[in-house]
This record gives C-alpha cells, sequence and structure tokens, in this order.
C-alpha cells in the first residue's frame, strides 16, 4: 500500500525561507485528527478524535506499550495507534490517532493529509509524529512523488528552538526533540537533494546551536548517505568545513563537533575512489586539518582527546597524505597520552590501538621517532627505581611493555621490539631488578601480544618462535640450577603463576607454525628434557646438567610445564623423537607425589599427546600401561591425589576424540564418587570433562576435539549417574548431585529440555546440597530453563520459590546473586502461577536490598521491582 502522505507541517517557500513554528509549552496545539478537523482543547489536554477510536476500535487490538499498530480501515484511511510508553502521556488509551488518505486512485486526497498537522506546537505531539514518521520510512513504506512534501512539513521545524517550562510535568527536553527530528530527516537517501543545502546553509549560521546541530545532522547523514547523494554538494560542504577548521572555537565541544563531522568524511571518503589527485577534497587544507586534530590532542577534554585519535587514525589511512613532519608530531602526541598520568584509560587504550594501525602503515617513522623513547622508558624501569614513587614507576612500567605489543604489526618493528622486551628479561636476571611475579607476567603478556600479531605473517611468526622460545627456555632452566646466591627473578621464574605465562607465550608462538618449522623446533626441545641437550640454547653454559626426568630436583621438574605447552601445540602431523620415552618419563613423572605442580603438568602432557596420537598398536600399548599404572597408584596411599589426576586428564583426552576407552575410564570415575577421600574431587572433574581447557587439549593447539562430545557424553553417562545416585548412601549422594550438576550445567540447553521432566527433581534436590559449587553450578543449570522451558518449570514453582529465597541469604555471595537471578527469571512464568506467591516473595526480598555486596543488592533491586510488577497491565 503505497504511502501518499503523513503529516503535514508549515511550507517553506525555500530551505532559508521561513522559521519553523515556536514549540512554547501552553500554546493550542492542533491536534493529529482526521482531515478537516481541529481541536480547540490547550494545552496540555488531549482529546481523541470524533470518529477515529470508534470506526477504529474493533480492528486496533491493543498491541505491547510504545508500539504502533497498522491496520486499514473501513473508511478508507490508514490508522496507526501508538500506545504510551510511560506516564506522562496516558492521557487516553490510545494516545494519538493519525488518519492518513492513502487511496491509489484520488491523489487529491493527499491535499487533505497536509492539514493533519499545520504548524503543530505541541512537543508530545511532535516527538510521537517525527516517531512514526520515522517508523514509517524505516519499514520501506513507499513515499510515492511526495518525498519533498514530507520532507518539507518535518524540515520547518530544523533546527529545534524549545525551551521546556519550569516545573514540566512532561518532562520534555529539547535534546528529545532534535534527536527524533535528527532521526527523520537522516532516515532515507531519498532527502539529500533537499536536506543538504538546508545544512550547508546552517552551518554558516551565526547561531551557534543552529551551527552544533547542522554539524551533528550532517555526521548522522553521512552514515546514510553514499557518494552518489553526497557528490554535488561535496564542494559546497568542504568549503563550509572548511571555514570552520579556520575558525577559532573557545569551546571544546565545538571542536569536538566538527571533528567528528570531519571524521565521517574520512570515513566515506575511504571508501571512494577518486580518478585524479586533484580530486581529492583533503589536499587542499592537509595542514590546517592536521592543526585541528593536533590541538584536539593536547586538550585536557577526554572526549575531544578520542575523537582526535579517531580522526588521526583515519587521516594517516590516506595515501600519501601526512608529511614526515606531520607524522613525528603524532607520534610525539601518542606517546603522551600513553603515558600522561592522570590520563583517562579510556584515552589510553584509544592511543595504544591507534599506534598499532599507525605502525602498519608507517613502520619507518615509528621505528626512528617512538622506539628509542620506549627503549628508554624500559631502561628507565630498571635503573630508576629510587628516584620515582613504587607505584608510578610500575604503571609507567607497564605502559611501556602495552606501547611497545602495541606497535608490534609489522615486521620490521617486531624485529626490533621483540629483542628490547627479551633483553629486558636478561638484563634483569643479571641486575636483579625485577624481583615481582606481577612484572615478569607483565612482560610474558607483552610477549603472547606480540607472538598473536605475528600469527598473521608466517616469516615473523618463525622470527618470533626461533627468537624468544630458546631464550625463555634457556631462562627458566638457568632459574633451575642450583646455586649458592640465587638471583631474585630466578626465584620468581619458578613460581607457578610466573610457569603459566611463560607456557602461555611458549603455546602461542607455536600453534601457527607449518610442520616443517615445527618438525625443526621439536627436535630441539625434546632432547633437551630427555638428554639435557642445551646447545641451542642462547647461554647454554650452566653449572649443572638439566635431567628433569632422569632425578632431576624439584625446580627442573617445574619447567615441565614449559614442555607441555609446546609439544601439546604442535600440529598432529609432527612427528616428535623418543616419543615412546617421553610418554613413559611423563607418565612416572605425573604419579610422582613430591611436587604436584610438575606432575599435574606432567599429566596435561601425556593427556595432550595421547589426544593426537594416531590410533594403532603403539597407542594401545600407551593406553595400556596408562590403565595398570593408574590401577596401582590409586590403590597406594601415597600418589593417590596425583593419580586421579593422571585418571582425570586421560579419560578427558579419549572422551574428545570418542575413543571406545574412555566408557571404562568414565566408569572407574563414577566408581570413586563412592571414596570417602577422592569422592568430592571425583565430582569436581565432571566439571573439567565438560568444559574446554584454555592451555592443552584445545582446538587452536590441534587437539582432536568432536564437536558434540558434550552430547554423547551426556547421553552415555548420565543414566548411570541417576541410578548411582538412587543407589549411594545418604551421605554419598551429594557426590553425585555434584557430578550431575556439572555436566547440566554446561551441556547445551537444546538438549537437556527433553529429558528435563526426569532430571528436574534431582535439580531441585541439589539446591538443598550444603556446597556452595553444587547450588551455584544447580542455580546457573535452572536459570536459562526457566526462561526456556516456562510450562515444565510452572510444575515445580513453590519448590523453586522456597530454595530460591532460603538461597538468597547464602554465605556464598556468588550463591546470592545466583539465586536473586533466578528470583527474576521466575517472573517470566505464566503469571497466574506466580500471584499466589508476589506478597511472600516482595517481603522477603527487602533483606537482600540491605546486603553489604552491592553487586547483592543491585540484583535484589531488579529481582523485587520485577515482582511489584508481576500482574500489573502491561507487565
Amino acid at each position: 500500500m503505497p504511502l501518499y502522505q503523513v503529516i503535514s507541517g508549515e511550507p517553506r517557500t525555500s530551505n532559508s525561507g521561513k522559521r519553523n513554528p515556536a514549540l512554547v509549552t501552553g500554546a493550542t496545539p492542533v491536534s493529529l485528527l482526521a482531515p478537516g478537523e481541529r481541536s480547540g482543547t490547550s494545552y496540555p489536554v488531549l482529546r481523541e478524535p470524533a470518529e477515529g477510536p470508534s470506526s477504529c476500535d474493533p480492528i486496533c487490538p491493543a498491541g505491547p506499550e510504545g508500539t504502533a499498530c497498522l491496520q486499514p480501515c473501513p473508511l478508507g484511511w490508514l490508522c496507526l495507534c501508538l500506545k504510551p510508553s510511560s506516564k506522562r502521556y496516558m492521557c487516553s488509551p490510545c494516545y494519538k490517532w493519525i488518519a492518513i488518505q492513502c487511496s491509489v486512485l484520488s491523489l487529491t486526497s493527499c491535499s487533505h493529509g497536509k492539514k493533519v498537522m499545520d504548524g503543530e506546537k505541541d512537543p508530545r505531539n511532535l516527538l510521537v509524529a517525527f516517531r512514526i514518521v520515522h517508523d514509517l520510512i524505516s519499514k520501506d513504506y513507499s513515499l510515492g512523488p511526495f518525498v519533498e512534501e514530507l520532507f518539507e512539513v518535518t524540515s520547518c521545524y530544523f533546527p529545534i528552538d524549545f525551551t521546556p517550562p519550569p516545573n514540566d510535568p512532561y518532562g520534555i527536553q529539547r535534546d528529545d526533540l532534535i534527536l527524533s527530528l535528527r532521526a527523520v530527516l537522516a532516515s532515507t537517501p531519498r532527502f539529500a537533494e533537499f536536506l543538504l543545502p538546508l545544512l550547508i546553509e546552517k552551518v554558516d549560521s551565526e547561531i551557534l546551536s543552529a551551527k552544533l546541530d547542522s554539524l551533528q545532522t550532517l555526521n548522522a547523514c553521512c552514515a546514510v548517505y553514499g557518494q552518489k547523494e553526497l557528490k554535488d554538494f561535496l564542494p559546497s560542504l568542504w568549503a563550509s568545513i572548511r571555514r570552520e577548521t579556520f575558525h577559532k572555537h573557545s569551546q571544546s565541544n565545538q571542536r569536538r563537533t566538527i571533528l567528528e563531522m570531519i571524521l565521517g568524511f574520512l570515513k566515506l571518503q575511504q571508501k571512494w575512489s577518486y580518478e585524479e589527485k586533484d580530486e581529492r577534497p583533503l589536499t587542499g587544507f592537509k595542514d590546517q586539518l592536521c592543526s585541528l586534530v593536533f590541538m584536539a590532542l593536547a586538550d585536557p577534554s577526554t572526549q575531544l582527546q578520542l575523537v582526535g585519535i579517531r580522526t588521526l587514525t583515519v587521516l594517516g589511512s590516506q595515501q600519501d597524505l601526512l608529511s614526515s613532519g606531520d607524522l613525528e608530531l603524532a607520534i610525539g602526541h601518542l606517546y603522551r597520552l600513553t603515558f600522561l598520568e592522570e590520563d583517562p584509560q579510556s584515552c589510553r587504550v584509544a592511543a595504544l590501538e591507534a599506534s598499532g594501525t599507525l605502525t602498519t602503515l608507517y613502520p619507518g617513522a615509528f621505528s626512528s621517532h617512538l622506539l628509542p623513547k620506549l627503549a628508554k622508558e624500559l631502561q628507565k624501569g630498571e635503573s630508576d627505581v629510587a628516584r620515582e614513587d613504587g607505584l608510578v614507576k610500575c604503571s609507567r612500567h607497564f605502559c611501556c611493555l602495552q606501547a611497545l605489543s602495541s606497535i608490534s604489526t609489522h615486521p620490521r618493528i617486531v624485529k626490533e621490539t621483540l629483542p628490547l622486551l627479551l633483553q629486558h628479561l636478561c638484563q634483569a636476571n643479571k641486575g636483579n631488578v625485577i624481583t615481582e611475579a606481577r612484572e615478569v607476567i607483565a612482560v610474558c603478556q607483552s610477549l603472547q601480544q606480540v607472538a598473536e600479531k605475528c600469527q598473521q605473517d608466517p616469516e615473523s611468526y618463525w622470527y618470533f618462535h626461533e627468537t624468544a622460545v630458546p631464550c625463555l627456555f634457556g631462562l627458566a632452566v638457568q632459574a633451575s640450577m642450583p646455586e649458592k646466591e640465587s638471583s631474585g627473578l630466578r626465584k620468581v621464574l619458578l613460581e607457578d603463576e610466573v610457569l603459566a605465562a611463560l607456557a602461555s607465550v611458549i603455546g602461542t608462538a607455536t600453534t601457527h607454525l607449518s610442520p616443517e618449522l615445527a618438525a625443526q623446533s621439536v627436535t630441539c626441545i625434546v632432547p633437551l628434557f630427555l638428554d639435557g641437550n642445551t646447545s641451542f640454547l642462547p647461554e647454554n653454559s650452566f653449572p649443572n646438567r638439566f635431567q628433569p626426568f632422569q632425578d632431576g630436583s624439584s625446580a627442573q621438574r617445574r619447567l615441565v610445564a614449559l614442555l607441555t605447552a609446546f609439544v601439546c601445540s604442535l600440529p598432529r602431523n609432527v612427528e616428535i623423537p623418543q616419543l615412546n620415552r617421553l610418554m613413559r618419563e611423563l607418565l612416572e613423572q605425573s604419579c610422582c607425589h613430591s611436587c604436584p605442580f610438575s606432575s599435574t603438568a606432567a599429566a596435561k602432557c601425556f593427556a595432550g599427546l595421547l589426544n593426537k596420537h594416531p590410533p594403532g598398536q603403539q597407542l594401545d600399548e600407551l593406553l595400556q600401561l596408562a590403565l595398570d599404572t593408574l590401577e596401582t597408584s590409586l590403590a597406594s596411599g601415597s600418589s593417590r591425589n596425583q593419580a586421579f589426576t593422571l585418571l582425570l586428564w586421560v579419560t578427558k583426552a579419549l572422551v574428545l576424540r570418542y575413543h571406545p576407552l574412555s566408557t571404562c575410564l568414565t566408569t572407574r570415575l563414577m566408581d570413586l564418587l563412592s571414596d570417602p577421600e577422592l569422592g568430592p574431587v571425583a565430582a569436581d572433574g565432571f566439571s573439567l570433562l565438560m568444559s574446554d581447557c584454555s592451555d592443552v587439549l584445545t582446538r587452536a593447539g590441534h587437539a582432536d576435539v568432536r564437536i558434540m562430545f558434550r552430547q554423547r557424553f551426556f547421553t552415555d553417562n548420565v543414566p548411570a549417574l541417576v541410578q548411582g545416585f538412587h543407589a549411594a548412601p545418604q551421605d554419598v549422594k551429594p557426590n553425585y548431585l555434584k557430578g550431575l550438576s556439572h555436566v547440566l550445567n554446561r551441556l547445551p540447553k537444546p538438549v537437556l529440555l527433553p529429558e528435563l521432566p526426569t532430571l528436574l527433581s534431582l535439580l531441585l534436590e541439589a539446591l538443598s546440597c550444603p556446597d556452595s559449587v553444587v547450588q551455584l553450578s544447580t542455580l546457573s543449570c535452572l536459570q536459562p530453563l526457566l526462561l526456556e522451558a516456562p510450562q515444565i518449570m510452572s510444575l515445580h514453582v513453590d519448590t523453586l520459590v522456597t530454595k530460591f529465597l532460603t538461597l538468597s541469604s547464602s554465605s556464598s555471595m556468588a550463591v546470592r546473586i545466583a539465586a536473586l537471578q533466578c528470583m527474576h527469571a521466575l517472573t517470566r512464568l505464566p503469571a497466574p502461577v506466580l500471584l499466589p506467591y508476589k506478597s511472600q516473595v516482595i517481603r522477603a526480598l527487602a533483606k537482600p536490598l540491605d546486603d553489604k555486596k552491592r553487586l547483592v543488592r543491585k540484583e535484589a533491586v531488579s529481582a523485587r521491582g520485577e515482582w511489584f510488577l508481576l500482574g500489573s497491565p502491561g507487565s
């Protein structure tokens, strides 16, 4: 159905002709009635049209709040019923009726439609009218030949001139009208030929508010209009913007608006191609534009700095636009914003991102002007500890590390930043400077970010691997050597979290290696651990042999975590030398009780290699050896915990690849649920089996991970878990409930929903388990089910309300939050089921409103508010 007319305002003879109707509260409005009708009712009283509701009520059913319903009317009109979205519009059941003649056969009827809202001054009516026009345009109704008329009747209000009266009960602000009208004007490119001349005129206006409004509207239009619509107006637009660029504006919001406008045009220009260089509109006033950007970067306003950073990034992407002097100034500003102590975090992050983007385009400039400053700052962090406050020094040190990793986006820069970071670790090792684990971890995080950036370029990636991996292994081996006077860094390097950070760097630097290059590297790393061959390490003059498997010290055994990160990140088709010997050494160490950290690392490594091992006799022999070792170790008292860890990781490795032996190992794991010592940890083990790992057995690390392993595990093992629960003694039942809740919590909900009726009783019983881990896991499982299976959950509403309210007073903050979130989700059940509990719940939820934790109070307010609204009209 073509839409010929929607709304009409005061017609304008030209874009520069009449002013818009004054929006003065208290004026006599023109109601949106059928053609020819006028309302004499004074503001703010509204009356319904004399004919509209009586004829259209039966065919305009009530819809959701704040929505418009479009229905055909017997009178031949298109009726739009906009229901109130807040109390301030509740003057009648339907706030406003707009009758629009849409007869295709009689275009003359549009002359009546133009009088629908002639000279409307009521801001409430205008908000509704603007919204309706925007909705009709955005829903692709055909405007036919009346595009210009629709533009005229809406644009006559531009720019908005409205001052709300004091104590206005409706709360309509000037910005509300501005944004509503702007959304209409920028909603379709078909307005371009009429709107752009108007905006160009208003940009040159002496009225500041009109100028800013025009620039902001023009910026909004840039996101909608294309080259076709803007091409004819570009010279005039650039001339106006150029004049604004030269003009000295005193307020930062004015400069920000101009910069945002320029930024919008720069983004458009990136999408357009120019046949001749002279056609590029930026070349004429590049110097003034750069000056404006640099002024913005030096301004104390954070918002202006952010716009300046974005504009600088887009400017830099224009080929051959910035000179070497411009680049030097830009780099200086970015460096200052990176290290400015009072600078907000958002501005610092934006400066780092811009530096990384521009480094890709101008590696030489950043190598000459930024890297020397960062190297000096890094050296200052090493030697000038005593001169500065520790917190300030630490903050600048971390900022420098972030900057080095951010600009490592070009192969040339990587060859300069990587040695700086590695040298920083080595110098600290010799000079006893870095003694805190968090500083070493910060260096490792920077190295990992550099490795991630290098993954897109094979040459840079191999350079990073062959440079960083031997250096990190060398530092770790040096730290594991027994010495009379061990440096502070060497002690720090052997801490659990530092070794985990080093392992992340090594894993990230290995996952994207080609099989050929990975084969070169593996022939060096594996002999290092099996034979103590340190010849490939940068500094291989160690006082003792490195033998982590052959009676080595506990410090040397801990480095198996680094071996795990390397071999478990290799492609599957890479042949590992002396694999059988390596697997036996790992199996033996995984059951060693002297160092839990190293035994867990060995178990992970053994499981990761099992997962990738091709099927055959060698795999069967390794699995049989593992089973024999597990049974022997689980029977003895000293290494039962380590043997259980090995069982868990081997089971996961086989479950992921659908190996037949996984059923046997899962059954053994279920048997341990009844073990007095290992029962609780065995229940927690089901969480590991169902969840994704971050270090080993990952798809990124080339592990054999089948897509639907969780669904298969559920189908094969949940019936046995339920059966075991019913048969278990009372003191063992919580272990089965915990294991079941872990499985169901990580199961895709479409798989769980068909089985929900049989499992829901167990989940409800799990809520009574005293273990907070079981409670939290079960609540996390139930919350989405309340939204996705309301009919089934409604059958147990009494139990759910009681248990959720009880858990909202739990000693665990996480459980209290989850219980309140479930109380909130309960309101999605059918209202008749919940209304009998409304008073009880509202009274009970008053207690968590005074909880000592802010996050708990926040959830309590949200849940209690929903229960208050339960059963109310429109809820």
